[in-house]
């Protein structure tokens, strides 16, 4: 009987630990309007660096460290721009869509439950559209740390971010795509 009452204890402790996470991640998921950071990117084993600004909703812009190569998002197109090539697809048809979305998020991240990795972040699993998209959260400040997506080849991309800025002012200009300029 001792036994019994000690993992009903123990399973309710638990639970309270993933909604305290859960309601912090959402109140400071809630209080963001944009963010800046830089970024590692891993497709494949091809990594690649740089810098992201993201404003909510749906905006992004990336510039890669090497290969002058650009990433915008203005809510509706994503383009992808380099000295040699220049892709335009349609934003709701990637990942970035929905990791795009801070309203989405936050619905999704309310219905599900968080999974501890090695105590140190936690991650969300979002299953949308035949997409599945893993979000990563720092369990100790509970910002964003980056996701894990297939791209439109179905190659595994993982994305990681650092040195992150919240709110800061933003020039919307950067979020035009190079046909709209």
């Amino acid at each position: 009987m001792l036994k019994f009452i000690l993992l009903i204890f123990l399973f309710s402790l638990s639970n309270q630990v993933y909604a305290n996470n859960k309601n912090q991640i959402i109140n400071k998921l809630e209080n963001i309007s944009n963010l800046n950071f830089d970024f590692e990117q891993n497709i494949n084993g091809k990594i690649e660096l740089g810098n992201c600004t993201i404003l909510y909703p749906k905006k992004m812009f990336c510039e890669y460290d090497k290969k002058n190569k650009v990433m915008v998002s203005n809510g509706k197109s994503l383009v992808i721009k380099s000295n040699l090539s220049y892709y335009r697809y349609a934003l709701n048809k990637t990942p970035l869509n929905f990791i795009l979305d801070k309203n989405f998020l936050l619905k999704k991240i309310s219905e599900l439950n968080g999974e501890i990795i090695n105590n140190s972040l936690i991650k969300y699993t979002i299953k949308e559209n035949n997409q599945l998209i893993d979000i990563f959260f720092d369990i100790n400040n509970y910002e964003l740390i980056g996701w894990q997506t297939k791209d439109i080849y179905q190659n595994t991309a993982v994305t990681l971010l650092y040195s992150i800025k919240l709110n800061q002012v933003v020039d919307e200009k950067i979020f035009k795509t190079p046909l709209q300029n």
